[in-house]
């Protein structure tokens, strides 16, 4: 399972924000935001919450995040599994939003040749 940190920063990465933005954000330094993310720091509830609203998705929602639910939805044989859905709308509009950002982008830099 993996640990908390590893999760805000998957949820992070998927909004397309820096180590260095949160950190703003929070008033501490990128180093000090970084440790929460490795788990050498322990986060506490002040913390989680702080980085749940900028990120703008609840603490639970955090907590209970899998990307394996979002990911690995298919077997090695290429056939869709049944699964049932847990994923709350605001992430998989984050989600949405973020490949859209990226499709876009993609097509800037195809264009830019």
């Amino acid at each position: 399972m993996k640990k908390i940190g590893g999760k805000i920063r998957q949820l992070r990465e998927l909004k397309g924000y820096s180590q260095e933005y949160i950190a703003n954000q929070m008033g501490i330094s990128q180093r000090a935001y970084s440790k929460l993310e490795t788990s050498e720091t322990k986060l506490d509830w002040e913390k989680l919450t702080k980085i749940s609203e900028i990120l703008e998705i609840a603490p639970t929602d955090i907590a209970s995040f899998d990307d394996n639910l979002i990911f690995n939805n298919c077997s090695q044989s290429g056939k869709f599994e049944q699964f049932i859905n847990q994923i709350p709308e605001k992430l998989i509009e984050q989600y949405e939003k973020r490949i859209e950002y990226l499709e876009k982008e993609i097509d800037f830099l195809r264009n830019k040749r």
